[in-house]
């Protein structure tokens, strides 16, 4: 019988609770939310945005990407879209480029055709935008160096990369994430409409 009461007692108690502390539990629980999602963010993904040109047509200006962070992304490897930071350049800015080769590949560049080989195989390139005719200064063969990566964007007559001396050859330590997932669809600065069917994964 007592075990009855005591049961009878919790329950009034229970349905005692009022609006003011059911509003103090759901915020307590939103909080808990919303800082496992913080510390997802900070610690695995990343957004950016991006800005110009030079991957066009795989990605556009106003694009927002969802970036796996370098703290778990450590192994670039080709066809990989990643986003560096260089300090010596543009101020250390995020740029957005595909991986083309890694450490101990050689990347050689037929200019006049506009034909990209590693390690003496001519790479099948349907993301790009045009074709690579655009030297920038970067003497080729090139043998990319230990713990760097070379990059190149899609849209070959406008991206500064890894043909230029003003970037050169990628430091591992200087890629913020690899992009994998358009969030939201940018319009190239006006020039194209908001187009939805392009979110989804970055390829």
């Amino acid at each position: 019988m007592a075990a009855e009461e005591q049961k009878a007692s919790k329950g009034k108690k229970e349905k005692k609770l009022g609006w003011k502390e059911s509003l103090v539990l759901y915020l307590h629980d939103l909080i808990y939310m919303l800082m496992v999602i913080l510390l997802l963010f900070l610690l695995v993904f990343r957004v950016i945005v991006v800005s110009g040109d030079s991957m066009k047509m795989t990605l556009l200006d106003g694009d927002y990407l969802l970036l796996l962070s370098n703290t778990l992304y450590h192994d670039p490897e080709y066809g990989d879209i990643v986003v560096i930071s260089k300090k010596d350049f543009d101020n250390g800015s995020p740029i957005v480029k595909r991986v083309i080769a890694t450490e101990g590949q050689t990347v050689d560049i037929d200019f006049e055709n506009g034909i990209v080989y590693v390690d003496g195989a001519q790479l099948q390139e349907d993301y790009i935008n045009n074709l690579t005719t655009y030297a920038e200064g970067v003497p080729f063969p090139l043998t990319v160096e230990e713990g760097c990566i070379f990059v190149l964007g899609d849209n070959r007559a406008v991206s500064k990369d890894s043909r230029s001396p003003e970037i050169g050859l990628i430091d591992k330590r200087e890629v913020l994430g690899k992009a994998i997932f358009l969030m939201f669809p940018g319009t190239d600065k006006g020039n194209m409409p908001r187009d939805f069917d392009r979110v989804g994964a970055v390829k």
